[in-house]
């Protein structure tokens, strides 16, 4: 009567996750192309042969959906800020970390998307995001200091924003500017 498939994504030992992953994944592509605003409920359970209730059941609406996409993007990215910044502390730590991740997050087109959806006027979620957040306490040592991090956020997405063309000025300039806060 009704034999399972063994390409079906909705089958299997962890249904739940399989299909949430399948679902981000869709998502970034989506988002990748046609942006944050355009990005519909509709299209991604077109995108993955499933029902929009689907869609819901296994990752929540848009918002969530963003949120999700946007920890996946950033736990990329923190790993080679990691790497990049093993053995160092203090102000080195933090120009490394903030170089190394501004040319990930450049060099990345659904970034560039995202970039484009926080400015808009009362669009907070970026700075207010605990993904960000964590990243950042991560990348000055640890959360001793709220206000630290809340202020790498700001000069990190300032930088992002409004990149300097030579990309050595704007290495010296977090190194003279930015480091001293977060000297060890």
């Amino acid at each position: 009567m009704g034999s399972r498939r063994a390409d079906d994504w909705l089958v299997g030992r962890d249904r739940h996750s399989e299909a949430a992953e399948r679902i981000y994944a869709a998502a970034a592509d989506l988002m990748a192309q046609h942006g944050f605003e355009a990005f519909s409920i509709d299209a991604l359970a077109a995108a993955v042969h499933c029902s929009p209730a689907t869609i819901y059941r296994h990752t929540g609406g848009k918002t969530a959906i963003r949120d999700a996409v946007v920890g996946r993007q950033a736990e990329r990215i923190l790993a080679s800020v990691r790497e990049a910044i093993d053995g160092l502390t203090g102000s080195e730590r933090v120009v490394t970390a903030t170089t190394v991740a501004l040319q990930r997050l450049r060099a990345d087109p659904l970034a560039q998307i995202m970039r484009s959806m926080t400015t808009l006027p009362g669009n907070d979620w970026l700075t207010e995001s605990p993904v960000v957040t964590r990243f950042a306490d991560e990348m000055v040592g640890g959360a001793a200091d709220p206000l630290a991090s809340q202020w790498l956020i700001r000069t990190f997405l300032a930088l992002w924003y409004w990149p300097v063309k030579d990309a050595e000025a704007e290495k010296e300039m977090v190194r003279r500017y930015l480091a001293p806060g977060y000297s060890a």
